[in-house]
């Protein structure tokens, strides 16, 4: 008596977080829709404040700076291109559980091999063999930086993380060193435009459409990464690897080979980019000529769910934040970080939608007292657990 006295009911929580089972494609879709509205109504109020700026004219100045001219609009999707490239790169590493934050550096240092073909051999063979020279040498680049983080981690089970990171700042301070080297006029610290006048090691341009080139290689290169990912035996094997590397050694898969393989594609893909950047669109090299993009990578294959496909639309949103909002500094003085906010707005709304497609807040319900009879309530108390209970407190 004395413990049933003692002992409190347990008062549930005004609410709780519940694991959604499987949310439809479709309203996840509407929710992630929702979130960058949501992070575009962030900006124009964020704009009201500090420009003074109302709503459309906010919209309508980024709208200008990314579609108001034909160059603007090749601009957008060249910077597109480049970015979804680089994404593309860094998934098949995300998808085996292997955090290459080393994509900066991997371009970086490809482009550094495509300038030094321009450079060395731009002028002694032909243009068609050059640009072939070129992709071949930044492709090998892309991949070899890789693949040395790669080794440390098959073999030594090093941090790839730190690692990859590190990389970067070495890839970046040889590019200095060279950038220095080759200053025009010395010591600078800018090489120009490269073979301006033969235009030796740039990529043609089709028609009178700037960048469309690298635009087409891009594309190709996403629906090579579906297939690869989706409906291959290298992407089964990456994909088991990720989930668990003891289920992949116990079905016969060699851990060690798809680290270095996955990783060696990947330093290719961010090749390929490097190549793109500099023979397609820049024609020089600096050392921030990868401009962070290696980085704005991770974010677009993490918010893609790691789906090519999906990567094109989050690289395009993202490209255009950054270009609308440079307008809206060019106009009004702001310091350039301003994009930087305003980009990161929306991408804080698109992440913290995951909450509400992962889980589902669930309330108390409210406890429901039933009045019961006098006649059905004495019925109930004559049973023979009743009686019992009778029994025993007499």
């Amino acid at each position: 008596m004395t413990e049933a006295k003692n002992h409190k009911p347990v008062r549930e929580p005004l609410f709780h977080l519940a694991k959604r089972d499987n949310l439809p494609p479709l309203k996840a879709l509407l929710i992630r829709l929702a979130a960058i509205l949501v992070g575009l109504l962030i900006v124009c109020l964020f704009g009201l404040l500090i420009v003074g700026w109302d709503p459309v004219r906010i919209i309508n100045t980024m709208l200008d700076g990314t579609f108001g001219t034909p160059n603007r609009r090749w601009d957008l999707f060249e910077k597109t291109a480049i970015l979804l490239c680089i994404s593309l790169a860094v998934t098949p590493a995300f998808r085996m559980r292997f955090w290459n934050i080393g994509a900066e550096g991997q371009t970086l240092i490809a482009c550094l091999a495509s300038v030094t073909c321009m450079l060395k051999i731009g002028d002694k063979v032909p243009n068609p063999v050059l640009l072939l020279i070129m992709v071949t040498a930044s492709i090998i680049a892309g991949a070899i930086w890789a693949i040395i983080p790669a080794i440390f981690k098959a073999f030594w089970n090093t941090n790839e993380t730190l690692f990859t990171l590190m990389m970067n700042y070495i890839a970046t301070q040889i590019t200095s060193y060279f950038v220095y080297i080759w200053s025009v006029p010395k010591g600078s610290g800018h090489i120009g435009i490269i073979n301006a006048n033969t235009k030796a090691g740039w990529l043609v341009s089709l028609g009178d459409y700037p960048y469309l080139l690298n635009i087409l290689i891009v594309i190709v290169m996403t629906i090579v990464s579906y297939i690869y990912l989706n409906h291959c035996k290298h992407g089964y094997e990456i994909s088991v690897v990720g989930e668990s590397e003891k289920t992949a050694r116990y079905i016969g898969i060699n851990v060690k080979v798809v680290i270095l393989r996955t990783m060696a594609i990947s330093g290719a893909i961010c090749g390929l980019a490097g190549f793109l950047i500099v023979a397609g669109a820049d024609h020089t090299i600096i050392a921030g000529s990868v401009g962070g993009q290696g980085f704005t990578a991770i974010m677009v294959s993490w918010l893609a769910k790691f789906n090519p496909i999906a990567m094109a639309f989050f690289a395009f949103l993202i490209a255009f934040l950054g270009k609308g909002a440079k307008e809206i500094t060019t106009l009004t003085g702001l310091d350039s970080s301003f994009a930087d906010i305003v980009t990161g707005f929306v991408i804080f709304c698109i992440i913290g939608c995951e909450f509400f497609i992962n889980f589902t807040i669930k309330f108390r319900k409210k406890e429901t007292i039933v009045a019961v009879p006098e006649g059905e309530s004495s019925q109930a108390g004559s049973g023979p657990e009743n009686e019992g209970k009778e029994d025993s407190e007499r």
